[in-house]
């Protein structure tokens, strides 16, 4: 392995290391400000006699059991044995599903908690109403930079929790409305149905959707659902730029907490086994330097089986004289043999479209027959050590110099040379 490819993998694993850590810390900011409301929120129950904030309690104790759970799943999920050789990456997906869980749990709290009327009629301060406040406002601002740093990292876990941190906010405004509805005296109802019903109907919308955005989104995961379309199109189009791959005979992925697995099979213009083996780790590279979170590339390839050749074949004119000039030949003749019997299927002209290129006009041309999917180049002119012979020589595509001077004589010469070592 080079030097800078060394480099490359060492600067990735440290910007992998940075992240996972970052996502801990995070987590261990989520549980000591859980700890912190859990306990504001006990004393002021406990002073105000309040069954909404009680419950609001109670939701922040739920949410500190929560963030023990991430802090523990975070510190698993990236280990690896012999027993879970493909790492335990999923338990974040797991904790996410826990987290929705929560969230449905917290909208129960809500509904219960509020719905029901309190024995004694608590003691409401402005103090109190300063404090619930001030807890609305850290959560809020933790919920941010939780959500924040799950996009950045591409964490589940964090941006579960950043979302939970949301609805937190949400249920904390519902209590000091209805704490503060009591504090000023005042007692709205329609018809039966008092602020604090429609305060929680509203609350209880965002939950349903929170919660089952990431109940849905954590269960696709545990259950190998497929990466999303856009990401799978990306790789695709990353394996057809290499010009050895012929075919993409079946491509797969799935996440995993925030990494991603993917497996492909192609069909490549070669059957030597080292060349295979090094255009497959050429594609794997190409596929991590552009995808981020790519944890494993399984990569099947076998041999082409060729039924037809496509071959290419410079012309001076177009009426079949072959040009003596390979990357300023005005035309080029299409082919499409059958190796079956040597018959040719399909024959068609088409013009060079670099032949006023100033530089690098043969390796241009090149590179043009490649994307054509040519099997067979027939030229009239040694292209050996030259620039197109490397493109060529890349690709797979094979490079026939003849004497023949017009095209149905090249073609002649080429079911003699070249269908016969083809075929063997």
């Amino acid at each position: 392995m080079k030097n800078s490819e060394i480099h490359t993998d060492d600067r990735k694993n440290n910007t992998l290391t940075k992240e996972a850590k970052q996502i801990e810390r995070v987590a261990l900011y989520a549980l000591l400000i859980n700890f912190v409301l859990t306990g504001i929120k006990c004393v002021l129950a406990y002073f105000s006699g309040s069954l909404a904030v009680a419950a609001s309690a109670i939701d922040s104790a739920t949410d500190s059991v929560a963030s023990l759970t991430i802090l523990g799943g975070l510190k698993l999920s990236t280990r690896k044995s012999p027993t879970f050789p493909y790492g335990l990456y999923k338990i974040e997906n797991v904790i996410s599903v826990i987290m929705a869980i929560f969230i449905f749990f917290a909208g129960y709290e809500i509904v219960r908690n509020i719905l029901s009327p309190s024995a004694e009629p608590p003691t409401i301060t402005l103090g109190l109403i300063g404090w619930l406040s001030a807890g609305i406002l850290i959560t809020f601002l933790f919920g941010q930079y939780a959500i924040s740093a799950g996009k950045r990292t591409k964490s589940p876990t964090l941006i579960a929790e950043g979302r939970h941190r949301q609805v937190d906010v949400l249920s904390s405004l519902v209590v000091v409305l209805a704490v503060g509805l009591h504090y000023f005296g005042l007692n709205i109802d329609f018809f039966g149905i008092t602020i604090d019903h429609i305060a929680a109907g509203l609350v209880l919308i965002f939950i349903g959707y929170a919660g089952w955005q990431i109940l849905s989104d954590g269960m696709r995961v545990l259950l190998d659902a497929s990466l999303d379309p856009e990401t799978l199109e990306q790789i695709r189009k990353i394996i057809e730029s290499q010009p050895m791959v012929t075919e993409i005979r079946r491509l797969a992925g799935r996440n995993a907490g925030r990494y991603r697995f993917l497996e492909t099979e192609v069909v490549l213009r070669t059957g030597n086994l080292k060349k295979a083996y090094a255009i497959s780790q050429h594609i794997e590279a190409d596929i991590r330097k552009q995808i981020p979170l790519v944890e494993r590339v399984v990569i099947h390839y076998e041999p082409q089986v060729r039924e037809h050749l496509r071959i290419a074949v410079p012309l001076a004119d177009t009426l079949g004289h072959v040009s003596a000039h390979f990357g300023e030949a005005p035309y080029f003749a299409m082919l499409l043999l059958r190796l079956a019997d040597g018959n040719i299927e399909q024959q068609e002209v088409v013009t060079n479209p670099h032949t006023n290129v100033p530089k690098a006009k043969g390796i241009r041309v090149a590179e043009w027959l490649v994307e054509h999917k040519v099997d067979v180049v027939v030229v009239k002119e040694d292209l050996h050590k030259k620039g197109p012979a490397y493109v060529f020589a890349d690709a797979g595509v094979e490079l026939q110099v003849s004497a023949a001077g017009r095209l149905s004589e090249m073609i002649d010469f080429f079911r003699k040379q070249v269908v016969v070592s083809d075929q063997s």
